[in-house]
């Protein structure tokens, strides 16, 4: 399980990291750290150098996952997506001090509520993310737009196909995938595979998005990474368990199938 635990990271609320920052250290895990808006309202800077020496002394590699509740980077009013923008850079500003190999972020496409508008959203997005894209590259990150609610993978390929940078990948979420997409994997890997930079690996029954542990419910997780595989990309991976046990259990999983085999990570 070892070997396993050095291939990935681990989803770490930054409110919980202090309390569980001794069981991180000492089962060596890479987390990835979601900063919630409530976290970067009462930041403790000091604490988080704290922190970051931590697990830079430790030798773990850490990913960021930026904040999404209510945030629009394509929104069509400016104002909008300006304090977007002002709360998704609090975590930019944070890459000094832990160094990010990627930041996950949410470029927040909702059919439902772009209704006939995606090229304006897809120029209002690519606007966005060209803003955050430097300042990403000067710390050595790389900012990985993940799949939530769309349907099919057709705007996120318009969206990194026209940012067309080495400083933005794809995150692909097999959960949300399994509950909100509508075309078939395939589809999804055809079109965006050579664009993933980043998995999100949780598992549920196609209804909710319930964070259960790899391969414990629907997704094909076989058929993706036989894909991945085919594709010969280097994803970094992130076990996004919500419960400490669904993260052993996932972690158990992986050890008995041969799904990380062959990926170069």
């Amino acid at each position: 399980m070892l070997q396993i635990i050095r291939k990935v990271h681990v989803h770490m609320p930054y409110s919980l990291l202090p309390q569980h920052l001794p069981m991180v250290l000492e089962k060596k895990l890479n987390p990835e750290i979601y900063f919630s808006h409530v976290a970067l309202q009462s930041l403790d800077k000091n604490q988080c150098a704290g922190v970051a020496r931590a697990l830079g002394d430790a030798g773990l590699k850490v990913t960021f996952h930026a904040p999404f509740m209510d945030l629009r980077p394509g929104a069509l009013d400016d104002k909008i997506r300006q304090a977007s923008l002002d709360r998704i850079r609090q975590v930019f500003d944070l890459i000094p001090l832990f160094q990010p190999l990627k930041i996950i972020c949410h470029p927040s496409f909702d059919h439902r509520y772009y209704v006939s508008c995606d090229d304006l959203w897809l120029e209002n997005s690519v606007c966005f993310w060209r803003q955050l894209i430097p300042q990403a590259e000067d710390g050595g990150a790389i900012i990985a737009l993940e799949n939530v609610y769309e349907r099919e993978p057709g705007i996120l390929r318009r969206l990194l196909e026209t940012l067309n940078s080495n400083g933005v990948c794809f995150c692909f979420d097999t959960g949300h995938f399994n509950v909100f997409a509508r075309a078939p994997l395939e589809d999804w890997m055809e079109q965006l595979g050579r664009f993933i930079g980043h998995l999100h690996l949780h598992d549920n029954f196609g209804k909710f998005d319930e964070h259960l542990p790899v391969g414990n419910a629907t997704f094909p997780f076989e058929r993706f990474f036989a894909a991945l595989k085919d594709l010969n990309v280097r994803p970094t991976i992130t076990l996004e368990a919500h419960a400490q046990e669904h993260l052993w259990q996932s972690l158990e999983n992986l050890q008995k199938t041969s799904y990380l085999d062959g990926l170069n990570l």
